[in-house]
């Protein structure tokens, strides 16, 4: 699978070339819904601005408004599964392309990216390469194409396949990689907006590998080396995934370069914990919002909160209290951030050897539901199916299972046996207490198996509330 386009709270177009705009539906209210597109069939041959040829394989996902391809260049074979290629295709009236190819065309071309690898000695860089686009007509309909890299599945699936949780190693892995990405494209010019696992693919062929993709909410903050004004607009407040945007988006402040280390610090800290505070009013943006400035102002008890059964992960702490101190137009420490997450590594015992593990036991990663929480769980069950005795309202973890063998529960030996028969046809004396009732008759000198009916309730012994 590849990326597709997805919903998102908001979509900006940066500089001042816009797509086409939908008509509207009428004054005040919102622009007509935007038409899906085709389905194109196989061996469709597309020709880019550049005068070169594609051929179109299978659909292989279909998001808000494209449809995604794979593709190879045009040839008398047919493309196969095994094709290098995606093309994305929509209709031409829509935004979301058009906002990805200003950014791909302008810094994601093969040849940037491969000096900027060379140059920082990087073994690749987690940036789709942009190989063409176009426009090209159907049926009396004008679409949209850009051709990129074909990419495998995406870490959001992992995350689920791995019960909502990834290893440490692989938590402060993946930050390193994201962070050679987000200085590179920070470099030329643009924030991304919108990171998180869904967005982040491994490579078709090295799954070891991991691209950051869709870049339908990619901004230019810095265009021509000008930056960008910090002005809140209610109108563009919560743009993003709710659950990780920044509070500068919150604001509806255009986001900048600590917008996305933020976004950042709140993706590594879900893929190590498996939840952030406030995913459970997700439809509340205001609450959302006041959750985010309240972690922001206390990071050490935010990841406390995150962590409360387990050791913080005092490298994420670092991270966010090193993205606290950036202003809206800083340029991030991004060896500084490195080094953090390095430490990190070093001090669970890893390494950065390249090989993304999503096991979630390896490096000690703990599984969402502990063996002390399942058996609390379980002792809260016993306690409640035990429960119709009124006269028992003895604490759940003070009570004791009998044993089914033996006598008190101990497994006796023949010897133990015989001592056993020797003591019960002896007369045993009763001794009552002062102000208490008798609660035990007979010659049987060992406590029955069986709870005694009618137990008298023993005021000074019951638990307070």
């Amino acid at each position: 699978m590849v990326s597709c386009d997805r919903h998102h709270l908001g979509n900006k177009h940066e500089d001042n070339e816009m797509p086409p705009k939908a008509k509207a539906a009428g004054k005040g209210r919102a622009p007509a819904k935007r038409a899906l597109a085709e389905e194109f069939p196989q061996g469709e041959v597309l020709t880019d601005t550049g005068k070169k040829s594609w051929k179109l394989g299978s659909p292989i996902g279909q998001g808000g408004f494209g449809v995604l391809y794979l593709a190879d260049e045009n040839s008398s074979k047919t493309v196969g599964s095994e094709a290098p290629y995606v093309i994305k295709v929509e209709p031409s009236d829509n935004g979301p392309l058009f906002s990805e190819l200003k950014f791909y065309m302008r810094a994601a071309k093969p040849d940037l990216i491969q000096s900027w690898t060379k140059l920082h000695t990087l073994k690749y860089l987690g940036v789709p390469k942009y190989w063409g686009s176009g426009l090209h007509e159907k049926g009396g309909k004008r679409y949209r194409f850009m051709v990129m890299d074909r990419f495998g599945t995406d870490l959001q699936k992992k995350f689920e396949e791995g019960g909502r949780r990834f290893p440490k190693k692989l938590v402060l892995q993946l930050g390193l990689r994201l962070l050679d990405i987000l200085e590179y494209i920070h470099e030329h010019e643009y924030v991304h907006a919108d990171i998180k696992a869904s967005n982040l693919l491994l490579g078709h062929k090295n799954p070891n590998q991991v691209y950051l993709v869709d870049y339908g909410l990619a901004y230019r903050y810095s265009p021509e080396g000008v930056l960008k004004e910090y002005k809140e607009d209610p109108k563009r407040c919560h743009d993003g995934t709710i659950e990780f945007t920044s509070i500068d988006a919150h604001k509806g402040v255009s986001p900048c370069r600590r917008s996305d280390l933020e976004i950042l610090g709140y993706c590594m800290i879900q893929w190590l914990c498996g939840k952030l505070p406030w995913e459970d009013r997700l439809n509340d943006p205001v609450y959302v919002r006041d959750s985010k400035i309240r972690s922001r102002n206390d990071v050490s008890a935010f990841v406390s909160e995150c962590f409360p059964s387990q050791d913080k992960p005092e490298e994420l702490e670092e991270f966010m209290e090193e993205v606290k101190t950036l202003s809206y137009t800083d340029k991030p420490a991004y060896q500084k951030l490195r080094s953090i997450l390095e430490a990190g590594l070093k001090s669970a015992g890893a390494k950065d050897d390249d090989k993304l593990e999503f096991s979630s036991a390896l490096n000690g990663a703990r599984p969402l539901t502990s063996a002390k929480k399942t058996l609390k769980r379980k002792q809260v069950v016993d306690y409640k199916e035990d429960s119709n005795d009124e006269t028992d309202q003895t604490p759940p973890k003070k009570r004791k299972s009998p044993k089914k063998k033996g006598i008190n529960g101990v497994k006796t030996t023949e010897k133990a046996k015989k001592t056993a028969r020797a003591k019960k046809s002896s007369p045993v004396k009763v001794v009552a207490k002062p102000k208490d009732k008798l609660v035990e008759t007979g010659t049987q000198t060992t406590p029955s198996l069986k709870r005694p009916r009618g137990r008298p309730k023993k005021v000074d012994r019951t638990p307070t509330e």
